[in-house]
């Protein structure tokens, strides 16, 4: 009898191990690399260019920058070398629209979704003058999907399609494993609340290794400016990924994406439209 239902239940035991690992629809991250590690720096400020990008040069490490009308004369050509060299200039908008905050003087509650996706357009166009890329990634102000009464406008950018992916928030726990459930415009990451040390960094990228996942962090300044670690946390991160470089792929977060998604089919959202009034 024992036997009986073993027989029974063995091909149900197989049958939903291959069902599951159908679901998740593991990525083979390339050159047989066990996880990749997406850096992005969101404002761009004069602290990653001062701190960041020297390291992350001197360690052959690319990264991607979501900028800001903030760039200027003075620092343009320094985010056009940096794009020349292969890092990415991602679109973060014009004027960083945020709900209410004394650091953030344009309020988001003032933009109806028309208005946010034309400053999004723009920056598009603006960036091309930069680096003439026409393929761009986006990261949503202070990680707010949403507009003037709490209005979200995600479906809006995806039905005009003036993005590839983007970029919200998380924390230490964001590891990206199932890509076939993903939302490409609701990309979660690790968004660092300032102060975090080298160690903790360290960790959360080996907790992304031992997943085989994908792991987004999202820094601001780096020795300055502000939600900042300290030059030497960034540090002992960029030397812990390029000594286990044989091992985490560190890609831009478009060639990460683009990469899982030519081996996974990306999924089908259904769109409801925000409305756009101006």
């Amino acid at each position: 009898m024992m036997k009986r239902k073993f027989h029974i239940i063995y091909p149900l035991i197989i049958c939903l191990i291959i069902s599951l690992a159908a679901h998740a629809q593991q990525v083979h991250w390339p050159k047989g690399k066990k996880a990749a590690i997406v850096l992005t720096y969101d404002d761009a400020l004069r602290s990653q260019l001062n701190n960041a990008v020297p390291q992350l040069l001197k360690a052959g490490i690319k990264a991607t920058f979501f900028v800001t009308s903030d760039i200027d004369s003075l620092s343009i050509p320094k985010w056009r070398k940096l794009a020349k060299k292969g890092y990415e200039l991602g679109n973060h908008t014009l004027y960083h629209p945020c709900s209410a905050t004394e650091d953030d003087p344009v309020r988001s509650e003032t933009y109806t979704a028309y208005k946010i996706i034309r400053e999004i357009e723009i920056t598009d166009r603006f960036l091309f003058a930069v680096d003439g890329k026409t393929k761009r990634t986006f990261a949503y102000p202070c990680t707010e999907t949403f507009v003037a009464g709490g209005r979200d406008y995600v479906d809006s950018l995806r039905k005009f399609k003036l993005v590839k992916y983007a970029r919200v928030g998380g924390d230490s726990s964001t590891v990206i494993t199932d890509f076939k459930n993903l939302d490409t415009l609701r990309v979660p990451s690790y968004g660092l609340d300032g102060g975090e040390n080298g160690e903790t960094l360290v960790t959360y990228v080996k907790n992304v290794e031992q997943k085989g996942g994908l792991g987004v962090i999202m820094l601001h300044g780096v020795g300055g400016d502000y939600i900042s670690i300290s030059p030497e946390a960034h540090g002992q991160l960029i030397a812990y990924l390029k000594k286990h470089k044989k091992d985490i792929w560190i890609p831009t977060f478009q060639q990460a994406l683009d990469e899982v998604y030519r081996q996974v089919k990306r999924p089908k959202v259904n769109i409801a439209l925000t409305s756009l009034k101006h």
